[in-house]
């Protein structure tokens, strides 16, 4: 699982005009689901992700997304697994085939919304993501480098 963190003062999620989801303070994560996922992927992620100290007190990175009492807007996102080495056009092997990466992320949905307030994107959608980049902070995650 990778995941792209941005920590951010408000961001929401569109499709075909209509808002879905709508943030302030917290963090969107750009969740990306590979073939060989599982619940430890998300298991790590979710704890890894709400207690990443990234936003300030006194000038340091010392304070969690729970810490500031943020939210977090959950965006599937398969093409952070896009590989270039090869050609002009990027490959998706590495993602989970979508009824895979749906089921997955779901269950990631609702682990992160146990763990705080959390707002989803809709899987497979054409999606709108409107962020404001708090900093800019901007962490890269990825489970299979940390398990």
């Amino acid at each position: 699982m990778r995941a792209v963190v941005q920590r951010v003062s408000k961001a929401s999620v569109e499709v075909e005009g209509r808002v879905l989801a709508r943030i302030e303070r917290g963090l969107v994560v750009l969740l990306a689901i590979a073939k060989d996922d599982a619940q430890a992927d998300i298991d790590y992620m979710v704890d890894k992700i709400t207690n990443l100290r990234i936003f300030e007190r006194e000038g340091k990175f010392d304070l969690s997304v729970k810490d500031v009492g943020g939210e977090i807007l959950l965006i599937s996102q398969f093409t952070l697994y896009g590989d270039t080495k090869k050609g002009r056009r990027p490959s998706f092997t590495d993602a989970a085939p979508p009824i895979v990466a749906k089921e997955l992320y779901e269950i990631a949905l609702k682990k992160f919304g146990d763990a705080i307030q959390t707002k989803g994107g809709e899987f497979q959608a054409h999606m709108s993501v409107n962020i404001v980049n708090d900093g800019p902070v901007t962490i890269i995650i990825d489970s299979k480098r940390n398990l």
